[in-house]
């Protein structure tokens, strides 16, 4: 009977053959959460007789989000009568149905700590392969109203688990399940789900996960990134490979400007040092520096600016430019004297060169040139015989900043070609810089014959970058071979939220927050914290600060962020920390003024 409630069942009898207790599909729909909309397949429905079981799903039912659900290797969702009774006496409720915990499968038997990953199971006339444990995922927790579910799930070792289809064919309740394979390596559901999201990782079993082939691929990746993490880590915060290293200082330090100097008619390029005159840290070429100007308005605001050089004596130079009704912007290219004092953050970034020996491709525009001059010097300095292409486009002479800068590395550099773009010039202004008409377009590009092997490093506006990416992308670069650096906050990951309107940062609505100050450095944006937010998450999203999240619950650290500076609490604490530096910011709230980077 369709939305039958669970009752008592005869369980857990030691022998018994497992059973299909009931069959639950739906199909994605709208769902009304937090102000916004989420399109989901978490709700479903126990559905009686016969049920096709194909590749994809079973007949009836579908996916909202196939980057985190659905697919060949996550066709079928296993939940178990067992952990129903488990939660409902954890939660003290007994409004529980079938599919409720989103799954198609309810099951009598198969718990999470035998069932093994490789195992392999007959059900009716279909055969399934178990791929992985439950994603972890904010919305089984909207499903049951249990906002912390995600985290639960995960802490208390029941997360269900996936399978794929070996074998179409019927199945309904009350079918018996027969074990048909034992996977190899003995890996249980409930180990591997441990493995990624909880501390205190055996490594031998990350080593054994990778050696079976039906474990899903993104999970797999994920664990290679563990075992190749550096130093040995083998925590969620130290995973990926590419992850960057941990900054030069903590929060922030007061730097000197030693100074200022006017780079063309609305860039001006400040120097800073230490006061004290030792050399500073080393920076990447392309990293970023975090400023807190105290002198530009009240609260201070902080901005990003990349670094455009860093002279061996150890001191850094970033390049401003004044943009029309930039407050901070317009303090640092007027107002600001040497001798002056801000609060800098340590330079941070992944937008670096990397070493290599094929052909380098630095494209910009305006004020985007700053982080590819860093490193043009970089590759002037080796020297290298790699071979250079300077592609760059401003409006006329008194726009372009670095010129003669420029033209004199790209001179020591023996393979070097550069080409500039004014788009409102005269002609005789482009003859004197040897300069095109026009714009840098995908056409101007694709006449310049680039080579496809080349790696690409691009900055400037975001719709110029995302037609260099297409231009370079038609022209037979490799995707993975084309870096980019956005100025302002990072694209967001909000799995599930339809009908969004990108929208510019702002004040968060309603009454003004009394606590802690929170600010967003890549937007611009500072506001107190207010209760009823809950976390520094949710007050982003009151503010259309972009952001990045999945679980929701301080579980998936897809929402980790730098903390610039400040102390954070948790609540709920996470299932294992992020990163000294880091904040998870679903689950955090500022105990002092904080600053993130988002």
């Amino acid at each position: 009977m369709t939305g039958t409630a669970v009752k008592g069942v005869a369980t857990g009898t030691p022998g018994r053959v497992p059973v299909l207790v009931s069959v639950n599909v739906g199909l994605p729909k709208d769902v009304p959460w937090h102000g916004q909309t989420v399109y989901t397949g978490v709700w479903k429905h126990q559905v009686d007789g016969p049920q096709m079981v194909r590749r994809l799903n079973i007949d009836g039912d579908g996916q909202g989000d196939l980057n985190g659900h659905g697919g060949e290797m996550r066709a079928v969702l296993v939940y178990q009568f067992q952990s129903y009774r488990y939660w409902q006496q954890h939660f003290g409720r007994h409004d529980f149905t079938y599919g409720m915990f989103g799954e198609n499968l309810t099951v009598d038997g198969l718990p999470d700590d035998e069932v093994c990953i490789g195992d392999r199971y007959r059900i009716g006339e279909a055969e399934f392969e178990v791929t992985q444990p439950r994603v972890t995922c904010y919305r089984v927790g909207l499903r049951l109203g249990e906002p912390e579910m995600a985290s639960l799930l995960v802490s208390h070792h029941r997360p269900g688990f996936y399978m794929r289809v070996i074998t179409e064919g019927h199945i309904q309740g009350g079918d018996a399940i027969i074990k048909t394979r034992t996977g190899p390596g003995a890996l249980s559901v409930a180990d591997t789900d441990a493995l990624l999201y909880l501390p205190g990782r055996d490594r031998a079993k990350l080593r054994t996960a990778l050696e079976i082939p039906a474990l899903s691929p993104g999970w797999q990746g994920s664990f290679r990134d563990l075992l190749a993490a550096p130093d040995g880590a083998d925590s969620l915060a130290g995973a990926a490979t590419s992850a960057p290293a941990k900054p030069a200082w903590p929060a922030f330090r007061q730097l000197r400007v030693d100074k200022v100097v006017r780079e063309s008619e609305n860039v001006s390029s400040i120097y800073l040092a230490d006061p004290e005159g030792t050399a500073l840290p080393t920076a990447r070429p392309g990293q970023y520096l975090t400023l807190r100007v105290a002198g530009a308005a009240d609260p201070p605001p902080v901005r990003n600016y990349s670094l455009s050089w860093t002279a061996g004596a150890g001191t850094y130079r970033i390049s401003v430019k004044r943009e029309p009704h930039g407050t901070v912007s317009s303090y640092l290219n007027v107002s600001l004297k040497p001798g002056a004092v801000l609060d800098v953050a340590a330079p941070r970034g992944d937008f670096v060169l990397a070493d290599g020996t094929g052909p380098v491709l630095l494209i910009s525009a305006g004020i985007g040139v700053t982080p590819v001059l860093c490193m043009l010097y970089q590759l002037a300095k080796q020297p290298t015989e790699r071979e250079v292409w300077w592609l760059y486009g401003a409006r006329g002479p008194r726009e372009h900043p670095f010129a003669a800068e420029a033209h004199g590395l790209l001179a020591s550099l023996p393979h070097a070609r550069e080409q500039v773009y004014y788009s409102a010039a005269t002609a005789a202004e482009r003859a004197a810089a040897a300069a095109a008409e026009g714009h840098l377009t995908r056409e101007a590009l694709a006449g310049l014959a680039v080579p496809p092997d080349a790696a690409a490093y691009l900055c400037g506006p975001a719709s110029f970058m995302a037609d260099m990416q297409q231009a370079l992308t038609t022209l037979g670069l490799a995707p993975a071979a084309i870096h980019t650096e956005l100025f302002g906050a990072l694209p967001s990951i909000t799995p599930g939220i339809t009908g969004q309107t990108s929208k510019p940062p702002h004040q968060p609505p309603g009454p003004p927050g009394t606590g802690p100050r929170v600010t967003f450095a890549r937007s611009g944006i500072t506001a107190p914290f207010r209760d009823d937010w809950g976390n520094v998450l949710n007050l982003a999203d009151a503010c259309d600060v972009p952001t990045r999240w999945s679980c929701r619950t301080g579980v998936c650290h897809t929402c980790t962020t730098p903390l610039l500076s400040g102390d954070i609490t948790y609540d709920p604490d996470p299932l294992e920390p992020p990163a000294d530096g880091d904040v998870l910011i679903c689950c955090a709230q500022p105990k002092t003024d904080i600053v993130v980077d988002l």
